[in-house]
């Protein structure tokens, strides 16, 4: 994976950037009590029948509210008209919970049109130019962008290299690389090109771009139930029809007993009993996992990517920009064998002097920081012949005047005992040798250094409190990466991998029963980031990966991989303890309730109505405004998702049932007598 080319932040600035994050700054923040008056409109909207069929707890209570306002107009009588109203309004705050959701995903669409500008393509032919619509490109068009053009779609760098302006997608004012070949050469259609000339190749086709995507997204157009949302949403319809069908055969057993009961009792009951609260936010609460993705600049291409984040094993990281800088420095010469630092120095530089690696570059700089050589060829050292670095011989040098100067690993080279003994102790410190050699004889060592970020360690302990395995692939040698990760304290590493080997990794993983995460960039990337249960693609990488992933990271960053995954826990967490509080809350309103129905039958019930509620009608009532209002107590903890701290799935649990488990028993109590308090000053009901 290559370094990104934004400028290195801290681990502490990488979490705190999305809030300063221009282009999502509208939907970032704590929930404001506002967004309920602006989503009104669109929750007046799910009233319609299409709407309320989806989410089968919801209506139940939607043709329940019709049912006692039909009565409420056919006898009226401040007792049906007050629960049909309330019913109503129980309703309208389900509506609310997930209008606001979606509204704060409109407000980033809305930010994100603002960035889509109608441009202008110059279109390759085999004549010419031509001026083309951008919105006539077709997949595979070569189009030519110079400096202060628009981009005018997505595609990827055939040809030159410029920077670009990505600000108005991704927040950041810092301009970018993009180059031809390499796993930069991916372009978002409407970024600025700043400098230089790019040739285009559109791989998009018009109104399928990333922007339009996003879009799409961040609306919920596309959004699908997730397996879990599936799994609970059918746990939660069976919930409901057991209870319809038990409040059905209490009226028979009521009217056995000389106390047949209202309809509108029996629908009261039936609302009060089912789950109603979990039922009402369950959608609200997977819109604002997305959502808390997007204002990290992570977009999510599905629900099912944002869960199973929550529920990942192990973690691939790359150590390479993501544990370490990425951004090796030459530190150190090292003579070997009696060569005279002198004459090392000298080798060492012609031996770089055609490698523009940063290693390369680096090695070049320290000789005329600390040993005041030139960082530029002589006229006399041009008449060599240079040996470019290249992946395939691992190795630079030069040809000149019968001497013959290689830089490169330790393994292309013969070399001594003594050469043996420190490239192993580099490699066992975590650093990288480098052997050079003029004419076969090794002359000495060159020690690259890259350095751990700080506080990764600190982080993979939460995760491993998580019960996430974590892994560091390298292409390093075994020895140098054993070193980073005890450094970093990952759990494991894979070392001299390559793209079959993490394929490999990942299957085996996935064959134990467990579910990997991974990022990547390239497109030798792709198949690894589409076999991963969560691939995150940067954005700075080629298209072929974007695709291949389940999520594009906007800002490129590689160790936002952690917070993904902890967001999805979030997301998990905060779904299982609003459940845990609706099915607890069935518990008080069942106390508040049929003691109400059967005291005038059955005296000895008295003894259950341990709340002192006025009457059976203000019991019932209470009982029904409670359920209501719940719903939008809980609205901005829906949004804003649960405070998840990193521990065991026990502790978890221990956690989730007292705090909303007892607290979903405790709550409504305190809840319905204060209503009680205010119900039965009410003529006609207390």
């Amino acid at each position: 994976m290559t370094t990104t080319e934004r400028p290195q932040r801290t681990p502490e600035e990488i979490r705190h950037r999305h809030a300063e994050n221009l282009g999502h700054q509208v939907a970032a923040g704590v929930f404001n009590p506002k967004q309920l008056l602006t989503s009104l409109p669109d929750a007046l909207r799910k009233f319609h029948p299409r709407y309320q069929l989806r989410n089968p707890v919801m209506f139940v209570v939607w043709a329940g509210s019709l049912l006692v306002t039909a009565f409420a107009i056919a006898e009226p009588s401040g007792f049906t008209i007050a629960v049909a109203v309330w019913l109503w309004f129980t309703v309208l705050f389900a509506n609310l919970a997930e209008a606001v959701a979606e509204g704060r995903g409109k407000a980033q669409a809305e930010s994100l049109r603002k960035t889509k500008k109608d441009s202008v393509a110059r279109r390759l032919t085999d004549t010419g130019e031509e001026r083309v619509p951008g919105t006539e490109l077709r997949i595979g068009d070569l189009v030519v962008v110079e400096a202060g053009e628009v981009i005018p779609g997505d595609g990827d760098v055939v040809e030159g290299i410029a920077t670009v302006d990505e600000s108005a997608i991704t927040g950041e004012s810092a301009p970018v690389i993009r180059e031809s070949g390499g796993d930069r050469s991916s372009v978002t259609g409407g970024t600025t090109v700043l400098s230089d000339r790019i040739v285009v190749k559109i791989t998009t086709k018009p109104g399928e771009s990333f922007v339009d995507r996003m879009i799409a997204l961040v609306e919920g157009a596309e959004r699908q139930k997730t397996p879990n949302e599936i799994a609970l949403t059918i746990l939660l319809s069976t919930l409901t029809i057991i209870f319809m069908l038990a409040v059905l055969a209490l009226q028979p057993f009521a009217i056995y007993s000389g106390g047949e009961q209202s309809v509108i009792v029996l629908t009261a009951l039936l609302v009060c009993l089912i789950p109603t609260t979990i039922g009402a936010l369950l959608s609200a609460i997977g819109i604002a996992g997305m959502d808390r993705l997007v204002q990290r600049n992570v977009l999510a291409k599905s629900g099912r990517a944002v869960e199973a984040a929550g529920d990942i094993d192990t973690l691939l990281l790359d150590k390479t920009g993501t544990i370490t800088w990425g951004n090796r420095r030459a530190t150190e010469f090292i003579p070997v064998d009696g060569t005279a630092m002198e004459t090392l120095v000298d080798a060492v530089r012609l031996s770089s002097l055609a490698d523009g690696t940063p290693e390369g570059r680096s090695v070049v700089e320290l000789c005329a920081e600390r040993y005041g050589r030139s960082a530029e060829p002589t006229d006399h050292e041009k008449t060599g012949e240079f040996v470019p670095f290249t992946a395939q011989t691992r190795m630079s040098g030069i040809d000149l005047g019968g001497r013959s100067i290689r830089k490169g690993a330790a393994s292309g080279f013969t070399v001594s005992d003594e050469t043996q003994r420190i490239v192993d102790e580099i490699s066992a410190e975590g650093g990288t040798p480098l052997v050079v050699a003029e004419n076969d004889r090794v002359l000495g060592v060159i020690r690259l250094s890259d350095v751990v970020k700080p506080g990764m360690k600190e982080r993979f302990a939460e995760l491993r409190a998580m019960g996430i395995r974590t892994v560091m692939v390298t292409g390093d040698n075994p020895l140098t990466a054993k070193a980073i990760a005890a450094e970093a304290g990952v759990d494991d590493f894979l070392a001299e991998a390559k793209p079959e080997d993490k394929m490999a990794l990942i299957r085996t993983e996935q064959e134990g029963g467990k579910l990997v995460a991974m990022t990547g960039d390239g497109t030798n990337d792709a198949p690894a980031l589409a076999q991963a249960d969560v691939g995150v693609a940067m954005n700075t990488g080629t298209s072929a990966a974007k695709e291949a992933g389940n999520m594009v990271d906007l800002d490129s960053d590689p160790t936002k991989l952690i917070e993904i995954v902890e967001i999805g826990k979030q997301l998990l967490i905060t779904r299982g303890a609003l459940t845990t509080f609706s099915i607890a809350n069935d518990l008080a309103k069942y106390f508040a309730i049929l003691p109400a129905m059967f005291a005038a039958i059955y005296p000895q019930l008295g003894l259950l109505n341990i709340m002192g509620l006025a009457t059976p009608q203000s019991a019932i009532l209470s009982a029904v405004i409670f359920n209501a209002l719940i719903i939008v107590v809980l609205i901005p903890l829906a949004l804003r998702g649960v405070r998840y701290k990193p521990s065991s799935a026990a502790a978890l649990l221990r956690r989730n049932l007292l705090i909303y488990g007892l607290g979903g028993v405790v709550t409504p109590f305190a809840g319905i007598w204060l209503i009680d308090l205010l119900v039965r000053l009410i003529p006609g009901i207390g």
